[in-house]
């Protein structure tokens, strides 16, 4: 097996000021909270969004890990839909002291350069701002935080940073090769 340097980029906003909202895609773009945990549903998500660039990391969670994960405090999962079908999704999830990351963000390929992506993250974003107004209980949101590799789409550390995400942490290290395994084997070409 051979390995691949990867690079990894930790971004940060520390004030609901820092976001730079996109504007909204033209047509019918609209970005609902799942609020019933699903984990056929997630998984569909994880698959189909990172399955071209290489997200494993959750491939072989069990229905009851998911079901686990989904059924957190501050754990959320807001969708985008064009026209009713999903184009991609973010997963925001409360961490201590009013930190929210932004765990998984990005879109299915179909829906790609279409202008759905800064839409979706600002959309995001500003519901990692105001998720204690959601979870009573949950400190008020200071932080939101993500990453982001060298693995990731072109565009990504672009639309980070014109959403107002700041880098804070760089790392760069070597990790197996593993093809993409898409939504189902196959589903790319290498």
């Amino acid at each position: 097996m051979t390995n691949i340097a990867v690079t990894t980029w930790s971004l940060e906003q520390t004030a609901p000021t820092d976001l730079l909202p996109a504007d909204a895609p033209e047509g019918d773009v609209r970005i609902v909270r799942s609020e019933v945990p699903s984990p056929e549903f997630s998984r569909f998500l994880y698959a189909s969004v990172g399955g071209d660039i290489r997200w494993t990391d959750r491939l072989g969670w069990t229905y009851a890990q998911w079901q686990e994960f989904l059924e957190r405090p501050g754990v959320e999962t807001w969708v985008a839909y064009d026209r009713g079908t999903p184009a991609g999704y973010v997963e925001l999830q409360a961490q201590d002291d009013g930190v929210v990351e932004i765990v998984y963000f990005g879109l299915l390929p179909a829906f790609r350069g279409r202008r759905i992506g800064g839409h979706l993250l600002s959309y995001g974003t500003a519901r990692a701002w105001d998720l204690a107004d959601r979870w009573p209980g949950l400190a008020t949101t200071k932080r939101g935080w993500l990453h982001t590799c060298s693995k990731d789409g072109p565009h990504a550390m672009d639309n980070y940073l014109r959403r107002g995400f700041k880098l804070f942490d760089t790392k760069a290290e070597e990790e197996p090769e593993v093809a993409a395994p898409g939504p189902w084997p196959g589903a790319y070409p290498a």
